[in-house]
């Protein structure tokens, strides 16, 4: 079994560095290495399960634990070279990378083969503790620096979160991933401006704390005009060049027309059923959770998570991802009816 909290021991002390064998308490360091691990794959599931290859990595190899440096950055060079071994599969995406803006004339299928990007629960970003800093930054979380970073090769990737996400040093860094100190040099100058040329533009004019007040307010108007059945109120609120996705579906839309278009038959309840919000946050995004009752049913089940991207007080992406695990996000399993 797979140690997790403090692991029974016996007693005395490891032999390399005389380090206590109890010393070796991984828990207080999962949450920040599952936001590591999270930031590298783009999956918070294969993130989890990286975290306990991490704790397992550790505890089978804590006698060559010489206490040369922390054990936070032991855990982490571990959790890095784990990830690294991982990301070998394909990169994770969202519907924009895979093809042009459409409307399908017919309705596609999911497509659950495709490694899609995951969202993450800010409840579990809230109790993680990144080294020197007491609150993850909005842009090294949010969806587009996650779609962008996954251009990067597994390496550079790496190396980029370590210098300019948790703010280590060259050194360190270079140590954390079996490299020369110029080598770590030279991975950053060569993904940094990958990273730059694939994040959307006008990225360093949105707010990088969590979803402020305004966001709130604009989430608010779009749930309002909903509720009213609203096409126009609701498109008036999003940029001319609006992008929605919706995964796992493989296409996506364009533009106000091709939103209202989208959004029309959702209005009517009797498309699908009628639908409630909760205004919540994902990724540290504005996010409606969405409920939808079906027709004959008593109450609102979860159906998805609709995480925004706001630009000068507008709509300028919104990702809804169908997925309905709501209890890791901290957010009810039903909403009765009135």
């Amino acid at each position: 079994m797979v140690p997790v909290g403090r692991p029974r021991t016996h007693a005395g002390h490891d032999r390399a560095g005389g380090r206590p064998l109890t010393d070796f308490d991984f828990e207080p360091y999962r949450h920040e290495l599952r936001v590591h691990c999270y930031r590298l794959l783009g999956s918070y599931d294969d993130a989890e399960d990286l975290v306990q290859e991490t704790f397992l990595r550790a505890w089978r190899s804590r006698g060559d634990f010489a206490g040369r440096s922390s054990l936070r950055s032991w855990l982490y060079r571990i959790a890095t070279n784990a990830c690294i071994d991982d990301v070998r599969r394909p990169r994770r995406v969202l519907p924009y990378q895979l093809e042009s803006a459409s409307f399908p004339a017919a309705a596609l299928p999911a497509r659950d083969d495709l490694p899609w990007l995951q969202p993450f629960p800010d409840v579990l970003l809230d109790r993680a503790e990144e080294p020197d800093a007491q609150v993850i930054r909005r842009e090294t979380i949010e969806l587009a620096f996650l779609v962008a970073i996954q251009h990067l090769p597994p390496r550079q990737r790496a190396v980029l979160i370590f210098r300019d996400v948790l703010g280590w040093s060259a050194k360190e860094t270079a140590a954390a991933l079996d490299l020369t100190v110029a080598a770590a040099n030279s991975a950053l100058q060569r993904a940094r401006p990958v990273l730059r040329a694939q994040l959307p533009p006008h990225r360093a004019e949105w707010s990088v704390t969590a979803s402020t007040a305004a966001e709130q307010a604009l989430l608010r108007k779009y749930v309002d005009a909903w509720e009213a059945g609203d096409p126009d109120a609701l498109t008036e609120l999003m940029h001319a060049d609006v992008r929605i996705t919706m995964p796992p579906y493989p296409f996506w839309f364009q533009g106000r027309d091709a939103a209202r278009q989208t959004l029309i038959p959702n209005l009517d309840p009797t498309y699908r059923g009628d639908w409630r919000f909760l205004i919540t946050s994902v990724n540290r995004q504005p996010t409606l959770a969405a409920y939808l009752r079906e027709p004959g049913d008593t109450a609102y089940r979860p159906f998805g998570l609709d995480v925004f991207r706001i630009e000068a007080g507008l709509i300028a992406e919104l990702t809804a991802f169908e997925y309905n695990d709501f209890r890791r996000h901290n957010l009810p399993d039903y909403l009765a009816s009135a």
